[in-house]
């Protein structure tokens, strides 16, 4: 047993080390669970078990840290798919940055290439398929410490993480790394829908091309997934009256947009560009969800 004069002592090293490594566990919590808000309240939980937990025995603190974590996020998303609260359209937590290092802590949460399109993959996976795939091929947690996080085998912990990539390396496009490349296309993207080309807009973008709107339960009628370039094109003229309002952001490390009328953000875009072609839109329009982003950067208010 500790004495009192060592206890405070140990108690100050795992919380310095807590928020030393919080944006990495923010990091892992954000990809498990696709909602800023989600993430947050994972850590605020992992915070109070550990302050109640004996870690004397702990070796690796931050690698226990993770599985707290990860646990806590697996009890979520088993949570949502018991609830029911799957939709059909569901847009993630998008990551709005300008580029700079005004936000460290966001550009953080999607390192490593964490756009909008793969964590509408990650959706479609099971929740232990999920945390299988993400604690391994994301933070690289031995096989070992996952089976114990998912109560299964390292063999069962394996295969789940096996499933989820193979799920995700043939439904999550890989987006062009030069950003000027990406924002070349996007550029050009509303020009012609400020112009009402189709054809400009259908040149841009992959015949194959997906586009995911989520408007939450305010806009019903925003809700809806489109398929083909033609389709999406002749919606984008459809909104080209918004194109003047438009501003140049980066979502999740991507070229993106922030629609933003009178300085009130009414929808922001991600975009997934591969060889030249727009292959993803993913769009968020609800207000509730919009209401609740940081966007002082990007409007300019003060």
């Amino acid at each position: 047993m500790l004495s009192d004069d060592r206890m405070p002592a140990m108690n100050r090293g795992w919380q310095q080390q807590f928020e030393e490594h919080r944006p990495q566990l923010r990091s892992v919590a954000y990809r498990m669970l696709g909602s800023t808000a989600d993430a947050d309240d994972a850590l605020q939980d992992a915070w109070l078990r550990v302050n109640r937990a004996d870690i004397s025995g702990v070796d690796n603190l931050v690698a226990w840290l993770t599985t707290v974590v990860a646990r806590i996020c697996l009890d979520q998303l088993r949570s949502r798919r018991t609830r029911g609260e799957e939709s059909l359209v569901h847009v993630p937590d998008p990551i709005i940055t300008l580029g700079g290092a005004e936000d460290p802590e966001a550009s953080a949460l999607v390192a490593d290439g964490v756009g909008l399109a793969l964590l509408v993959v990650l959706e479609t996976l099971g929740p232990d398929e999920r945390v299988a795939f993400v604690l391994h091929d994301t933070f690289g947690v031995p096989f070992d410490d996952i089976a114990a996080v998912l109560d299964k085998t390292p063999a069962a912990a394996r295969k789940l993480a096996s499933r989820a990539r193979q799920r995700v390396s043939t439904q999550a496009p890989t987006p062009d790394p030069d950003l000027g490349r990406q924002r070349k296309v996007v550029d050009a993207f509303f020009a012609a829908a400020r112009d009402g080309d189709l054809e400009g807009l259908v040149s841009v973008l992959h015949p194959e091309v997906v586009l995911r709107s989520d408007g939450g339960a305010a806009r019903p009628q925003l809700n809806r997934l489109l398929r083909g370039a033609r389709v999406v094109a002749s919606q984008a003229v459809l909104t080209s009256a918004l194109a003047p309002f438009v501003r140049p952001v980066l979502v999740n490390g991507a070229a993106g947009v922030v629609v933003a009328p009178r300085r009130e953000a009414q929808v922001v875009m991600a975009f997934t560009v591969v060889d030249g072609a727009v292959v993803a839109i993913d769009v968020l329009s609800d207000p509730q969800r919009l209401a609740s982003l940081d966007l002082t950067a990007v409007l300019g208010r003060t």
